[in-house]
Formats: structure tokens, C-alpha cells, sequence
């Protein structure tokens, strides 16, 4: 008997195709709302551990702490450990089903040591994210890391939602079409040309975007007067080790077995 949590095949083909896969509702308002909660009581209070905007310096974050708005906080860090809402999401049978056919094993793990957060893009003082692949920075055996984006709010154009490249993470893109900050440069034809196939991810609260991490995805800021809150965690096969020494093996990752259904 099919598990109820799992993807269809046209799922997994357009997710392996595209490198993205956007899943309706698949938290439902109580939990949403649970970790909105939490997300806005730990930024009003300031709670560490955090990355301010100024600490990134993309374009639009303030140039230092002491500017204004230079105490705009970007992501609240270590989310798994932050608050058991977020932990009992992070273990979710759908997300956990979903990511256990993506990847083609049972057997996950979750890593602190990469997104593990809760973004925020704040009105005002929020920076733009230019084109880039999560694992320029990552350090696997491999590169089959999968995120999870649950939108925690109404994520559009106007508030920054993500852009993504269809098919980039199947792409070998050369070291010259990279600025040294590993940002695609928009300065090149080439480049030019597989920015404009670029698709928006607009999402409703409870729904989730799964994304490769290999694929190429780009943010603006947000142009609204709201803050746009998502919750971003990223899963990988036990057997894809992280490189010792390196910054994907800091923390210690937390081991998720596969779970039953929920009645």
C-alpha cells in the first residue's frame, strides 16, 4: 500500500529535472502559526545565536552595526535547537518521506552546520542575494544535500521570495563565469542567457520549497512593510560524509530515522 507521505513519480521527475519542487500545505496553520510565535518572541528578544545583515554585506545591508538599521537580523541561527517547534518540524513525515525519495535513502541526517535557521527579510534594511549554489562553501563527499524552505508567510516578488535556474544544478558552470565570492556574474553573455530563464517560488504559509543545493537561486529585498519569516533546514544520506576540518563538519549532525505515519 502506498505511504500517503510519499512523491508521485512526476514529483520526483520534475525535482530531479528542475533541482526544485514546491509542495502545497504541507504544514498546516497550527504549526505555522506555532513557529511564527516563536520566530518573532526570539527576534524581539534578541536571542542568540544570530546573523545580522551587515554581517553577510550583500547589496542594500546596512555597512555597519552602528548604522541604521545595522541591528537588522537576517537569520536566527541553530533553529533545531533554538525551540522544539522547530525541531518537531525539522522531523515531519512528509518532509522526511519526501527527502528520503529524493535523495534514495532511508537513512538522514540533518546538519546544523548549514542553513539550520529561521530567515528573516526585514522592510527597510534587508539585503539582496545574488545568483549562487548553496555548496560553494559546503564541504561533502558528495553533493547531494537537499534544503527545505517553508515559507511562514506569503512569499512574493515584493517581499523577496527566491528565484531559482531551472536544470543549473546539472550544469558545469566554469571558475571564469564566477565572480570571487562565487556569485554567477551578470556582467557575461552566457550568464546572462541562464539568468533569464529564472522562475519566482511564491509560496503560501505552510507550503515548502525542496531545492537542490547545487541549483543556482537569487533573492531581492523586500520591498513591503511586513518581515517575511521562513524556516530553512538541509538533509543529506548518512553515507555522504562531511570533510573533516572543514566548515560542514563543526557541529555535530542529528541523526533522523525514517518514521511512521501519522494516524
Amino acid at each position: 500500500m502506498p505511504n500517503k507521505h510519499e512523491l508521485t513519480a512526476a514529483q520526483q521527475q520534475r525535482f530531479h529535472q528542475d533541482g526544485f519542487l514546491v509542495m502545497p500545505a504541507i504544514a498546516d496553520p497550527d504549526e505555522v502559526q506555532a513557529m511564527r510565535v516563536a520566530a518573532q518572541e526570539q527576534l524581539a528578544a534578541q536571542s542568540e545565536p544570530l546573523e545580522y545583515e551587515t554581517d553577510v554585506a550583500y547589496p542594500g545591508a546596512p555597512s555597519t552595526r552602528q548604522a541604521q538599521g545595522g541591528d537588522t537580523v537576517r537569520r536566527l541561527l541553530q533553529a533545531y535547537d533554538r525551540d522544539p517547534v522547530f525541531a518537531r518540524w525539522a522531523q515531519h513525515p512528509r518532509i522526511l518521506a519526501a527527502i528520503a525519495q529524493l535523495l534514495h535513502n532511508t537513512d538522514l541526517r540533518l546538519t546544523r552546520n548549514h542553513h539550520n535557521c529561521v530567515m528573516t527579510k526585514h522592510p527597510g534594511y534587508s539585503s539582496a542575494t545574488l545568483w549562487h549554489q548553496d555548496l560553494r562553501y559546503w564541504s561533502f563527499e558528495q553533493p547531494e544535500l537537499i534544503n527545505s524552505w517553508l515559507a511562514l508567510g506569503d512569499e512574493t516578488p515584493d517581499n523577496g521570495c527566491m528565484w531559482l535556474l531551472p536544470g543549473s544544478h546539472r550544469l558545469k558552470i566554469s571558475p571564469e563565469r564566477l565572480d570571487e565570492t562565487r556569485f554567477l556574474r551578470p556582467d557575461l553573455p552566457e550568464n546572462q542567457a541562464l539568468i533569464e530563464s529564472a522562475v519566482p517560488a511564491e509560496l503560501h504559509p505552510g507550503d515548502v520549497l525542496f531545492f537542490h543545493a547545487g541549483v543556482f537561486h537569487a533573492a531581492d529585498r523586500n520591498e513591503t512593510g511586513q518581515i517575511k519569516l521562513s524556516c530553512v533546514l538541509t538533509y543529506y544520506a548518512a553515507s555522504n560524509q562531511s570533510l573533516p576540518g572543514s566548515s560542514s563538519a563543526r557541529h555535530s549532525d542529528i541523526t533522523l530515522g525514517l518514521p511512521l505515519e501519522r494516524a
